[in-house]
């Protein structure tokens, strides 16, 4: 148990038997009345953002939560199999688990899995990673011009948005949070 003088960023709370991570806070104490505390929570497995507001000093219940340095092996049927990089322990995660990060996940690629009681929550990827474009279609002379996207199938499998002039087999830095391209990398 803590209180709500100790929620941060990042902090896993366990509300009527469902995890949430604290995206923002901000204590108030107005001039009339008791403090307060108002939180953004984000809801672990589903994604879903909500506002909450807690009393000052309240108790609330913190959940354990363990982050690791994982490394991505490979896929197997439904789970995607991580190894620690420090224990060399294998763990099996579901594929609703790591969700559209799969979108941008290479073999021996490092990632943050989050487990609670043994029992994988989520996948967190570095906030950009470089991946090969496979297929686009061909750029055009002329085609140099700002503005102007195509589509572009990453070697992942993923489809992201890329200006006219990309070629296939030009490597790409992709945002993996909403999978905006940002820029070409050169070898």
């Amino acid at each position: 148990m803590a209180t709500t003088n100790d929620i941060k960023n990042g902090t896993v709370l366990n509300l009527d038997g469902q995890l949430w991570t604290v995206i923002e806070f901000q204590h108030v104490k107005p001039g009339k009345g008791g403090a307060f505390v108002r939180t953004k929570l984000k809801n672990v497995l589903s994604g879903k953002v909500v506002d909450r507001t807690f009393n000052a000093g309240a108790k609330i219940e913190t959940a354990n939560v363990d982050k690791r340095d994982m490394q991505y092996l490979y896929r197997d049927g439904d789970d995607f199999i991580f190894m620690d990089t420090v224990t060399y322990d294998q763990l099996p995660v579901a594929a609703t688990t790591v969700g559209s990060a799969s979108d941008y996940m290479l073999e021996n690629q490092n990632a943050i899995v989050a487990t609670h009681d043994g029992s994988p929550l989520f996948v967190e990827l570095p906030a950009s990673v470089v991946l090969e474009v496979t297929y686009t279609e061909p750029g055009l002379q002329g085609d140099r011009s700002t503005g102007g996207t195509k589509p572009a199938t990453l070697e992942t499998g993923a489809t992201i948005q890329v200006p006219l002039f990309l070629e296939a087999g030009t490597k790409v830095k992709v945002d993996t949070r909403d999978g905006s391209y940002l820029g070409r990398v050169n070898d």
